[in-house]
């Protein structure tokens, strides 16, 4: 028994040798093949990082593509857009062109069938210096015309003006528009007036007296010069009462001027001295304001005693 139980011990003494020496082998190998795998995990995780980083990277330039292509893509909205208005027109512009080329054609054939351009260009200069030619011409015409009829206009003007005068001095009526009595000679019953013949008086025309715009009187121009005139008083159109004073207005009686009413009872006349026949004509008015009475002498003719002899009427001279 006991040399079983010692071959058996042998047996797993030599059994527990050969499993101690395999797996001290194992042992060395699975170190080493820990050592490999440490290694490979190291550079695993060095590839694993450096793959992270690039994925990092990767993902911000994955953005900022995204971003690019959205605004890309807006650009070629916009490209396309302006492509389209560009490509419009285009069309149009060529439509343009052919059409500009057909009316090219046209015209080349009109311009054959009229003549070489170069000589038409010279006959239009030519005809556009005689037009400008012309144009100064009618000018000219036109202002002398204007002239002619501006002196035509006025000579008709004075003649319509010179046959009226003449009409009225046929018809002895003066065509001033007013004058004053200079000067009173009661004792021979006329005046004088600060107007003659060239302001339009005429010898046996009938003068009105106006006096704050009412007719007082008539005077008969007896005789007329070239800037005087005397005139005979005629009693019967004097106004009762009324006293002629030096400055009293004188207008021709074709003139519409109101006679006022003769006034039932007779003003009482203002005191008198009897007249000399020497007595000397009254002031100038240009000596004395205009309006002022006249010397106590200087009495309506109406009033006088005896008519004295009217100066004989001298013919107008030609105005």
């Amino acid at each position: 028994m006991v040399n079983v139980f010692g071959i058996l011990t042998a047996i797993v003494l030599a059994l527990a040798s050969f499993v101690a020496y395999k797996n001290k082998d194992a042992y060395a190998n699975e170190l080493i093949h820990r050592k490999d795998e440490d290694r490979k995990l190291a550079a695993t995780e060095a590839r694993l990082k450096t793959a992270q980083n690039s994925l990092a990277d990767t993902q911000g330039k994955h953005t900022e593509a995204k971003a690019l292509v959205a605004k890309l893509k807006t650009e070629e909205a916009e490209h396309e857009s302006a492509s389209k208005a560009l490509k419009e027109d285009v069309d149009s512009k060529t439509a343009v062109v052919d059409s500009n080329k057909s009316k090219l054609e046209q015209t080349r054939v009109e311009a054959g069938k009229i003549g070489a351009i170069r000589d038409d260009a010279d006959k239009v200069k030519t005809l556009g210096v005689e037009m400008e030619e012309l144009k100064v011409s009618i000018a000219k015409d036109v202002a002398k015309l204007e002239e002619l009829t501006k002196d035509n206009s006025q000579t008709i003007a004075r003649n319509d003006v010179m046959k009226g005068r003449t009409d009225m001095i046929s018809r002895r009526e003066s065509f001033f528009t007013e004058t004053r009595i200079g000067a009173i000679y009661p004792n021979w019953g006329f005046v004088t007036l600060g107007a003659g013949n060239i302001s339009g008086v005429v010898a046996g025309s009938t003068l009105e007296i106006v006096r704050n715009a009412k007719a007082i009187g008539k005077l008969l121009v007896t005789a007329v010069e070239a800037n005087t005139a005397s005139a005979s008083i005629i009693p019967e159109s004097l106004v009762k009462g009324t006293v002629l004073m030096i400055g009293d207005q004188v207008v021709p009686t074709h003139k519409p001027v109101e006679i006022p009413k003769v006034p039932d009872s007779k003003p009482e006349a203002p005191p008198s001295k009897a007249p000399s026949k020497d007595a000397e004509p009254a002031a100038d008015p240009s000596m004395e304001p205009a309006g002022t009475a006249a010397e106590p002498d200087a009495t309506p003719a109406a009033a006088s005693e005896a008519t004295p002899e009217t100066p004989a009427a001298t013919t107008p001279e030609s105005n």
